[in-house]
Parts: C-alpha cells; structure tokens; sequence
C-alpha cells in the first residue's frame, strides 16, 4: 500500500531564487534538521537526472544506507528523487516550484511504501507522517530565511 505526505508553502522569494538555493552543494546540510540524525556520505550530480546522494542515517541505534537518484529535473520547475537502497520499500520525492506573484510556491509531495506491510503501515504511517511533518516544517522555514538572506 503507498502511502502519501505533502506539504507546500509560498515561499516570499522568486522562484529563481528558491531553486538556485536547491542547487547548494551543502544544501542537504543545511535542510536536515538538528535532531534527525542524518549523515551526507557522498553527493554528485547536482539536481540533474542521474544525481546521487548517499546518506548515512539511524534507526534507533542501527546506521541504514540510504541511496537516492534524481530520476526527472526541469529547471525552476521540479526534481524527483527516488530511493535506490534503503530502509523502505519505496520512496520517490517530488520537489515542486512553482511562481506565483513574484514568490515561489514550494511544494514537497513523497510517495513511499513501508516495509512489512500492510501491518507496518497500520501500526508506523502515523508516526512516520509526524516525522515528516517536522522535518518539512523545518525545511521550508530554513529555506525562506535563507531566501531572505540571498533575495
């Protein structure tokens, strides 16, 4: 069963501006948020197709490879990322950019399955959608101050 999360916010900059911020080789650095505890291992490739990004994160005190691939890019428009290797079964990530009166609508949306389901999906989709909450929250705050400060 996929499972959906989506979170959009007007971000007060030019959508120039918004994915250009995107295209920072420490960008991951600066969008994980502190308590996550997410380690970049190797990124290459910018947000073209093809891209990679491998990361070191943990499930409680089990360190996972987590391998993801930008499978679509159109400039100032959109990026998809998908997982390669991981935790899940699935994992693909839309980012979306789109220009609205100047500023930028930011639009996350991840589409992903849960290992073990459909038990996983009964007993984590909660918790895993709250997860991803706080995490996009905090991602699309990061964004706009530092839009702020390039705008």
């Amino acid at each position: 069963m996929q499972l959906h999360y989506q979170r959009s916010t007007l971000i007060n900059a030019p959508v120039e501006v918004v994915w250009q911020f995107h295209e920072r080789p420490d960008i991951l650095d600066i969008l994980t948020p502190p308590w996550q505890p997410v380690e970049v291992k190797r990124r290459e490739g910018g947000l073209g197709v093809g891209a990679e990004t491998e990361f070191r994160i943990w499930l409680g005190p089990v360190p996972v490879r987590w391998l993801a691939r930008h499978t679509a890019c159109e400039p100032y428009r959109l990026f998809i990322d998908e997982q390669v290797d991981g935790p899940l079964e699935r994992w693909i990530h839309r980012h979306q950019f789109e220009a609205e009166d100047g500023q930028t609508r930011l639009t996350d949306t991840i589409t992903f399955v849960l290992p073990g389901q459909p038990v996983s999906a009964w007993v984590l989709e909660h918790f895993v959608k709250a997860r991803l909450e706080d995490m996009f929250r905090y991602r699309h705050q990061i964004t706009q101050q530092e839009c702020d400060r390039w705008g």
